[in-house]
């Protein structure tokens, strides 16, 4: 089968279970002054006229970059995202939650990142967690999409709780870590910020550093829009702890919070289709799965010990076929659903 009638597949399960119509129907969406403020960039950062939207510029002087004006103790954090296109090899746009800035040798951190390829290739992007610190113990996951991020904006969100961690694009759950005693402090604890970034990663996004950012192509644009936060607000340093429990409350009644069950077969199949690492099953770097680790034998099967595709796994296949004829990919086109649909 090849990879047009894979993707289409894959593409129609996705709209006959309903996945847009429930969990980001009713965000409150914030302006950027209400919200976030600039982290560095300078002119590289830009706002709409009507403050609802900016862009974050990466040229061969610097790239940009935006911060939440608030840190949040657990929290949902969201924005729609419309990424560089053309060649944007050595391009990272990142969209995560840090508190490096306030802990620097114990910070926690989830994280969004996208990283570009050269031209006619596309976009891979990759979720982590660390907690307390524990970066040589990084979590990280990496996939493809099933759409161009670069042609339309996309969702794509970071439900952070005392009880699990989801990692949304659209209203696909990719990614759920449920919190277990075994991980103690790795699991992120203390008060974040939102962080948005474009940068300049030539020495490894992609292929490892072989492909570096041409500036010929500068500036690369990342676009974000609909900024929705939801959390608790707090001062990490202050004497007297804030109570957090009505956010908490809040959080875990909201529809993102829960995975029903059209919602975990769309996870099943994206991660079996579109992930290509996973640290839970990188056995040289982890003899035992850390204790989060849910071991789905679907998704083992297709993967060496070092957590990546096995030869002649679902990308290898697509690698042969893409030297014998160049296929497109399933754009996500609303006209093109509904005539799936039909």
């Amino acid at each position: 089968m090849s990879k047009l009638s894979y993707n289409l597949i894959f593409f129609i399960v996705f709209l006959c279970l309903g996945l847009r119509s429930s969990a980001f129907t009713n965000l409150n969406t914030l302006s950027f002054e209400e919200s976030l403020s600039p982290l560095f960039g300078d002119g590289n950062l830009v706002r709409s006229p009507d403050d609802l939207s900016v862009r974050l510029l990466l040229d061969k002087y610097t790239g940009s970059g935006f911060i939440s004006s608030n840190m949040y103790q657990h929290g949902f954090y969201s924005s729609m995202i419309k990424l560089p296109a053309d060649y944007t090899a050595g391009v990272v746009v990142a969209f995560y939650t840090s508190n490096g800035d306030v802990f620097e040798k114990t910070h926690d951190e989830l994280d969004i990142e996208f990283l570009g390829n050269i031209k006619g290739k596309p976009w891979r992007f990759q979720t982590n967690l660390y907690g307390n610190g524990s970066t040589h113990r990084g979590r990280e996951e990496r996939y493809r999409l099933w759409f161009d991020p670069s042609k339309e904006f996309h969702r794509y969100s970071i439900l952070w709780t005392p009880h699990k961690i989801i990692f949304w694009v659209d209203d696909v759950p990719i990614r759920e870590v449920i919190r277990s005693e075994a991980m103690g402090a790795d699991y992120p604890a203390k008060p974040m910020s939102l962080y948005a970034t474009i940068w300049d990663a030539s020495d490894w996004a992609t292929s490892g550093g072989k492909y570096k950012a041409n500036y010929k192509y500068a500036p690369f644009v990342a676009e974000f829009k609909s900024f929705s936060l939801d959390g608790c607000s707090v001062d990490p340093i202050q004497e007297v702890p804030t109570d957090c429990s009505d956010s908490v409350d809040f959080l875990e009644s909201q529809d993102y919070f829960s995975i029903n069950s059209r919602q975990r077969a769309a996870m099943r199949r994206f991660r079996q289709r579109f992930m290509y690492y996973s640290y839970c099953y990188d056995t040289v770097r982890y003899p035992e799965a850390p204790p989060e680790c849910v071991i789905v034998p679907a998704e083992k099967d297709r993967f060496k010990d070092t957590g990546r595709l096995k030869f002649g796994g679902t990308e290898a296949r697509g690698r042969r076929r893409n030297r014998r004829q160049q296929r497109p990919e399933i754009e996500s086109d609303p006209d093109e659903r509904r005539r799936l649909l039909k």
